[in-house]
């Protein structure tokens, strides 16, 4: 794990002679513990399969990538694992914030471990309370396919498990075959780049102030029912002087 600390950036794709805004995709890898996350975001960006990891730490990795053509930075937030609590499935708050950044979800399973494939449902339910109605796409990955011999979750169970959460579904061994992760990863990631990004205009952002500061208390917009108020009182006035006038 000390080799991914010490990478913050892994560019795959040549660095430019001048600096160019690159396109941001946003990932967050979500299940239970010791599923096999960090070896499958380690496989996908890296290549490499390692064993053994240290207790995940919850790391954000980056790599410039070439999606359709274009020149992507993925960002990747691998999560410590959701823990089981007599209420049910506990996700620490950083990782709700996670979701929340998140341009698309990766749940992962372990084919090994039912328990991980049972909290597969609720972590999609609390994803979509903490998406509230901006739910991102989110894919299904069951890990270590390759362990035949340990397998406790039957392989159609993951496909009906996906089609009953509207999501797609990848069965996958980060140990041994790096293309399957990578299919899964970068279909998803095609999918991501397809979606138009969120334009932030700079006049909008003018215009939006000036219409804040023309709201503000402190200079207050007059409305109709006002200026009809004060011409009545001005009516007022003006009849009043006459009267006056008259009299005398």
């Amino acid at each position: 794990m000390r080799l991914i600390h010490n990478m913050t950036t892994i560019a795959e794709c040549p660095a430019p002679e001048y600096s160019v805004t690159n396109r941001s995709i946003k990932i967050a890898v979500i299940g239970g513990s010791g599923v096999g996350k960090t070896a499958l975001v380690v496989r996908f960006l890296t290549r490499r399969f390692i064993g053994d990891y240290e207790r995940n730490a919850g790391n954000l990795y980056s790599r410039e990538v070439q999606v359709d053509g274009e020149q992507v930075t993925i960002q990747v937030q691998d999560t410590p694992g959701a823990e089981m609590t007599d209420n049910g499935i506990s996700l620490p708050e950083h990782v709700t914030c996670s979701i929340q950044w998140a341009d698309a979800v990766v749940l992962v399973y372990s084919v090994t471990d039912r328990c991980s494939f049972d909290q597969i449902e609720q972590l999609h339910q609390l994803v979509a309370r903490a998406s509230g109605a901006n739910m991102p796409p989110v894919i299904l990955l069951a890990n270590k396919s390759d362990m035949v011999h340990l397998r406790r979750v039957d392989s159609q169970q993951g496909p009906l498990l996906a089609t009953t959460l509207g999501c797609s579904f990848y069965e996958v061994s980060a140990s041994e075959d790096y293309s399957q992760v990578h299919g899964a990863f970068h279909r998803l990631c095609c999918q991501l780049s397809k979606q138009p990004p969120p334009v932030s205009s700079p006049s909008n952002t003018s215009t939006s102030t000036t219409t804040e500061k023309r709201r503000s208390p402190l200079i207050p917009r007059p409305k109709s029912p006002n200026m009809q108020d004060l011409k009545r009182r001005f009516k007022q006035v003006l009849s009043a002087k006459v009267r006056t006038v008259t009299s005398v």
